[in-house]
């Protein structure tokens, strides 16, 4: 009853009004911090387990199995851009868990050229936010959990700066082997806009997942819904012909078909494979980006990702993969451990 009530009073913010992409800045807290959550599709708000990289997509999942858990991630995504994640966690007796981690993305150095393709000089564009984490149980199921994103972008010569907040909830039922998780995110504001007077939205967003592992099988799944705040996601491409090129007629819309395909866009699908306690493979499929990104005669596995993990000694590494285009894959790289497991007692 308890989880239901949260779920209602998170739901009740969706009146709210919500901006689509494009429309909005800060957009890069949306990437996924770890090689894990690529690889199971690139959002994660519901774990049975004490991944600590999950805390940056539901600040509730942080516990006190996290207590002096450091995570470092890098990402090589497209181009000359590179991201990461670094995080450490520590648990206080009487107050609750608590985290900082820093979230950036730099965009590499540019040539900047004027109108008669002179050469000017370089400049550099990067992003960045520092989180401040907070949790705490309700009881031996429930947790609440908030997070504050302190945020800076450096655009050459354009900079910006605000603040965003994440609120969760989650469950867990070790006896069920059954997770859930329900968490709005980037609730906040610019404090200096790119230019004077120009202030941009940051987009909200709710989100609700779970997680189950099978009873007597080697999988876990997840289910992940995003985007509620913004229901209609269906992308039309300015200029697209509404002309059959065979027929020369005008084509019918399928309204059961374009409502399908709306509705599969807010959702992520991942599983794992847990061959052993320290060894897993993962596999993920993301319908949105599939949709919006392949190339109708050459889709092959854009929206689908996969990944490993593997324990070694006192370390965790993960490694993730993400098709996004036809243009290539990103590559997720993870690595966690516990650092009270160094000191001798």
């Amino acid at each position: 009853m308890k989880f239901l009530l949260i779920l209602s009073l998170l739901f009740a913010i969706s009146t709210a009004n919500s901006q689509t992409g494009g429309l909005s800045t800060f957009q890069f807290l949306d990437l996924p911090n770890s090689a894990r959550v690529a690889s199971l599709g690139g959002n994660i708000i519901a774990s049975g387990d004490n991944d600590a990289n999950l805390v940056y997509h539901n600040p509730s999942l942080l516990s006190s199995e996290m207590n002096k858990h450091l995570v470092l991630n890098y990402i090589n995504y497209f181009s000359d851009i590179n991201f990461g994640y670094v995080s450490y966690s520590y648990h206080h007796q009487k107050y609750g868990s608590f985290g900082i981690g820093l979230h950036y993305i730099n965009y590499g150095d540019f040539m900047r050229m004027d109108e008669t393709e002179q050469y000017l000089g370089n400049f550099s564009a990067y992003e960045q936010s520092l989180n401040l984490t907070w949790a705490k149980p309700l009881d031996s199921l429930f947790r609440l959990g908030g997070a504050m994103k302190i945020i800076y972008s450096s655009l050459d010569s354009y900079y910006s700066s605000g603040v965003a907040f994440d609120f969760g909830a989650s469950y867990y039922n070790p006896d069920r082997n059954l997770a859930a998780g329900i968490v709005i995110k980037n609730l906040g504001t610019q404090f200096k806009p790119y230019v004077d007077g120009n202030y941009e939205p940051i987009q909200p967003d709710i989100q609700i997942g779970i997680a189950k592992r099978l009873k007597h099988a080697p999988f876990r799944f997840f289910i992940t819904a995003q985007n509620l705040l913004n229901w209609n996601m269906v992308f039309s491409a300015t200029g697209e012909s509404n002309v059959d090129p065979v027929s020369g007629e005008a084509k019918k819309e399928n309204k059961i078909e374009k409502a399908a395909d709306n509705f599969m866009r807010h959702f992520i699908a991942g599983s794992e494979l847990i061959l052993s306690e320290n060894f897993f493979i993962r596999f993920g499929y993301n319908y949105q980006r599939r949709q919006e990104l392949k190339i109708s005669t050459r889709a092959f596995t854009v929206g689908f990702s996969w990944g490993f993990g593997l324990r070694i000694n006192k370390f965790h590494f993960s490694y993730g993969r993400a098709t996004y285009h036809l243009a290539g894959p990103s590559n997720h790289f993870s690595l966690s451990t516990n650092l009270s497991e160094f000191i001798r007692k």
